[in-house]
């Protein structure tokens, strides 16, 4: 593939989804499902097709981060992490930045073992997030999950005696049955690990799941844990923020903390509106501000995966985001992190000053204490940083639509 020159490159993600699990979760709405191993071959074969086929869109570009998510990754072979990371650089450029591209791969506690952690270590997977989501199996068990506490220890020393440095924990709070003394045990437990990166999500009940049936609106009791209440909920928001910080976690985003220099690279390009590139079922795109995904459906992807040229029966739901939508979204995708959206930055993209575009919504959420301003130096002058304060920050859904064109 012809290169750009280097100083000319822009960064780029790359996200790859591999959509098989052992057995679906009872609050999962991820794509995904159980898949045997014939599938998992002809899947990884489909997915190299994808990356070959695609790669010349995005030549010129510099890949920074690349993710491994599902489904959970590591139900592939070492060997087939291997020939998708060989496929990648083969076919693309990557960082030669000192500490090289971040390649995250998601795994589940239980199918982790030292020979599959030294394959991928090899292949080139430098920072691992393994979801243990509760310290507690009562409440493990709830969630429909495969794996116990004393399981995801085990996978978690195996990841650290083979040389990660870098792995995040993914937590689920608001649980059936959790009350916030069990949450802090989790909390507690999972610190004591030490952990470079810690997600911390509140449990979100989605259609279509079996958790829908047993707690949604509409579902009749059936004798099962009670969920805890708002105020529990709320409660528990606040033990995650206040000992994470004590601990010395600081929180870049609004589930997510990091030791110092271990913030998610991928995440915050997401957040940042970077280039990406997503690759396998379901998987979604933004080039040039246009952005797509791939189509869903298994059977599909397959058959379309093994056609020429760049695999246009794949893409699905195009939008080519005009002016108003791209503003819309560095707001309220730049303002989920807690350093909030630079003014200076917002300018060099659209030309047009932030407070001439969102007069408003700026005045009308920093009276009403959601939003602040600061200022500082950036490297072409000063810059105006406004961020969401603690109290915009738990009303975040009120307070980023007022960025929202009527």
């Amino acid at each position: 593939m012809q290169q750009t020159a280097r100083c000319s490159k822009r960064p780029l993600g790359i996200y790859l989804h591999i959509p098989f699990c052992i057995r679906k979760c009872l609050y999962c709405d991820f794509l995904s499902a159980p898949g045997d191993e014939q599938t998992k071959i002809e899947y990884v074969e489909a997915l190299l097709h994808e990356i070959r086929a695609q790669a010349p869109l995005y030549d010129g570009h510099e890949v920074k981060t690349v993710f491994f998510g599902g489904g959970t990754p590591s139900l592939l072979s070492g060997e087939q992490i291997r020939r998708i990371m060989d496929c990648l650089h083969t076919v693309f450029s990557f960082s030669a930045e000192e500490g090289g591209a971040e390649v995250t791969m998601e795994a589940n506690p239980g199918t982790l073992t030292p020979e599959k952690l030294a394959d991928y270590r090899r292949a080139g997977i430098n920072r691992l997030s393994i979801g243990l989501q509760s310290a507690s199996d009562e409440e493990l068990k709830a969630l429909g999950r495969i794996h116990t506490w004393k399981d995801f220890l085990c996978s978690y020393e195996l990841a650290r005696k083979e040389g990660f440095a870098n792995i995040n924990i993914d937590l689920m709070s608001a649980l059936p049955g959790q009350t916030p003394g069990g949450w802090m045990e989790t909390l507690e437990k999972t610190v004591r690990l030490k952990p470079e990166h810690i997600s911390a999500y509140s449990l979100i009940i989605e259609e279509g799941t079996p958790f829908y049936e047993m707690y949604g609106e509409a579902a009749a009791p059936r004798g099962s844990k009670a969920l805890p209440t708002e105020e529990e909920d709320r409660l528990m928001y606040g033990q995650t923020k206040a000992f994470l910080a004590e601990a010395g976690y600081g929180r870049y985003e609004i589930s997510n903390y990091s030791l110092p220099g271990f913030a998610c690279r991928h995440n915050i390009s997401y957040w940042e509106r970077t280039d990406y590139a997503g690759f396998g079922l379901g998987a979604a795109s933004l080039l040039e501000n246009v952005r797509w995904s791939n189509t869903p459906d298994r059977r599909q992807y397959m058959e379309a995966s093994g056609t020429a040229g760049l695999v246009t029966p794949l893409k699905q739901a195009v939008q080519h985001l005009s002016r108003q939508e791209q503003m819309e979204e560095f707001m309220f995708l730049g303002l989920r992190m807690t350093e909030g959206v630079s003014s200076r930055r917002f300018y060099r993209e659209f030309h047009i000053p932030l407070e001439e575009v969102y007069r408003e919504a700026l005045r009308k959420l920093m009276s009403e204490g959601l939003l602040v301003c600061g200022s500082g130096a950036a490297a072409d002058g000063e810059d105006s940083r406004y961020r969401l304060t603690e109290w915009g920050i738990d009303v975040s859904n009120y307070a980023l639509s007022e960025f929202l064109f009527a």
